[in-house]
């Protein structure tokens, strides 16, 4: 299965002269715990960065550091890790794996975002699929049970 298919479309993105308050409130206001960082050509998105709600705590409330002071900028991740949206699922949890991160932004053919997967979105798509596995696994000594009478 391509990485296109469970991936989230909805991509919450600022600019990188965003500031730190923004981006907290982007990640409250949207429920998300990272906001990707893009320059805009024309009407496409590009991938430039990532913030995570774990690089604000600890580049600037640990730090004691006045928030207003930096912008997605100065704490992005980078150069950003991304996976083209037909890279395979296995492939790109492979990538995840290598790379020790939790989100991996989707883009294509012309590095344009697509999308973004997380941990926690392939957690719940595993989770659903080993629950149709269990469901088979239980009815199916009753359905057998109903042809073999």
């Amino acid at each position: 299965m391509p990485i296109n298919e469970c991936c989230n479309i909805g991509v919450v993105c600022c600019e990188s002269s965003a500031s730190i308050p923004q981006i907290a409130h982007l990640m409250r206001k949207h429920h998300v715990g990272d906001v990707v960082v893009v320059r805009h050509e024309g009407s496409s998105r590009m991938p430039i960065g990532i913030i995570t709600d774990r690089d604000i705590v600890i580049e600037t409330i640990a730090e004691q550091v006045d928030m207003d002071l930096l912008t997605a900028g100065d704490i992005m991740s980078t150069p950003l890790i991304t996976v083209h949206e037909n890279e395979s699922f296995a492939e790109s949890l492979r990538m995840m794996r290598h790379h020790k991160i939790r989100r991996l932004p989707i883009v294509d053919e012309k590095g344009v975002l697509y999308g973004i997967v997380s941990a926690d979105d392939i957690i719940h798509l595993l989770t659903l699929e080993m629950s149709m596995l269990t469901t088979t696994m239980t009815e199916q000594p009753v359905a057998e049970g109903q042809i073999r009478r």
